[in-house]
């Protein structure tokens, strides 16, 4: 299906520091569409991860990209006196472009009277996980060792976490525990319906626990229920984050294709779109990786 796309659409947030800046990609044609807003990882930006968001958009969904204070297009350093708290910008900046979806989509000529605004779901990858796993129940334990602000969005019926780092404890190298206040997460009140996506090889630097790490959130949590593992995945999953990336350190067509499909059928079940679609794309894929 044809796909058009549109940036930036810009958000004013005084005391921010810089406008939020979003791209807004969507199928050509259809009525009834379903939303995701997509948080980028570190240091992304809405430019990023096209393999994905072509292929959502190509089959049905409107997809929704903010660029976050940590962007690599925006320079920020750790001199900034707003990077310590980038964490929780970025949350706030994922509620405002759900605050403001109208202005948003109205920004495409004719796409706002063919979206279904009550099938919106968050998405992200690595950093982006975190930050949109608040949306759907997360919350991150505090220094006194109890879960902090509740962030929870009953707007958003459904998730998808790629990569997306686990729990803390003495695992936790001393740099993530020093410079990641939000590398603490609580997952007993994540509740949404939520696919957890992880490459088998995914050895952080941020933590001495192994790939598992990132298998937390589907372990730990009541909504997160379905995982895929992506056999030979490593951090970038084989490449989502960029055409031919030089960066990528597993690059595979195919883990990438495995994951656009499987995320894909999840959330066009959850959303409520098709009801069989996740059932035969876990059918079809268990040679690719271990879907449960």
């Amino acid at each position: 299906m044809p796909i058009l796309s549109l940036k930036p659409v810009v958000l004013p947030v005084p005391g921010r520091g810089d406008d939020l800046q979003v791209r807004v990609s969507a199928p050509a044609t259809g009525s009834g569409l379903p939303v995701i807003v997509f948080a980028h990882g570190f240091g992304q930006s809405m430019d990023s991860y096209d393999p994905l968001v072509d292929h959502w958009a190509a089959n049905g969904f409107v997809v929704i990209q903010p660029t976050f204070l940590d962007s690599a297009t925006l320079g920020i350093t750790p001199a900034d006196p707003r990077y310590p708290t980038i964490w929780r910008t970025r949350i706030d900046d994922l509620e405002r472009v759900i605050d403001d979806l109208d202005v948003v989509l109205a920004a495409v000529p004719g796409l706002a009277g063919r979206v279904d605004r009550e099938r919106l779901a968050v998405a992200g990858h690595s950093w982006g996980g975190q930050s949109a796993g608040m949306l759907l129940g997360a919350r991150v334990v505090g220094p006194d060792g109890r879960p902090g602000e509740d962030r929870t969005d009953h707007r958003v019926k459904a998730g998808v976490l790629l990569a997306t780092t686990g729990l803390a404890g003495d695992d936790l190298v001393e740099f993530a525990r020093t410079n990641f206040s939000f590398m603490s997460p609580d997952f007993d009140q994540l509740k949404t319906p939520t696919l957890v996506v992880a490459g088998d090889d995914d050895q952080s630097a941020l933590s001495t626990r192994g790939p598992d790490w990132f298998t937390d959130v589907h372990r730990l949590s009541p909504g997160a229920q379905h995982l895929v593992t992506v056999f030979g995945g490593q951090h970038s999953l084989g490449g989502i984050h960029a055409y031919r990336a030089t960066d990528t350190t597993d690059e595979s067509p195919a883990r990438v294709d495995l994951i656009r499909r499987t995320t894909t059928a999840f959330l066009r079940t959850a959303l409520g779109v098709d009801a069989g679609a996740w059932d035969s794309a876990a059918a079809s894929t268990e040679s690719a990786g271990a879907i449960r």
